[in-house]
């Protein structure tokens, strides 16, 4: 299972956190919401083309639309193979901050 660097994993998240509009522009903005922290669009860009070319997400074009000068948006979706390195993550990541003290604990 491949290992996700720290902006792959927060553009994935921000795929999900979208799934109408899981464009680039949408999932830049979600990110730096959500992080409170600049993200260059160049690089969320860079990240989803990367993430489709490793089979963990998938794309589409949209309809061309006349204010977008004819172009159509690319929406994008994790897919399942994606779906198990953020589940792997997710899970990890809970394990190293249980017994810290630092984040409440499931009750």
């Amino acid at each position: 299972m491949p290992l996700l660097a720290e902006l792959e994993l927060r553009v994935m998240l921000g795929v999900l956190r979208r799934p109408e509009e899981a464009v680039a522009t949408a999932v830049h903005e979600e990110i730096e919401q959500r992080t409170g922290r600049r993200t260059s669009l160049g690089s969320v860009y860079i990240t989803l083309d990367r993430l489709e070319k490793k089979g963990l997400l998938r794309s589409k074009l949209g309809e061309p639309t006349a204010a977008r000068g004819g172009r159509a948006k690319r929406y994008y979706a994790v897919t399942p193979a994606g779906m198990r390195p953020l589940s792997a993550e997710c899970l990890g990541t809970q394990r190293m901050w249980a017994g810290l003290g630092i984040v409440p604990e499931k009750r």
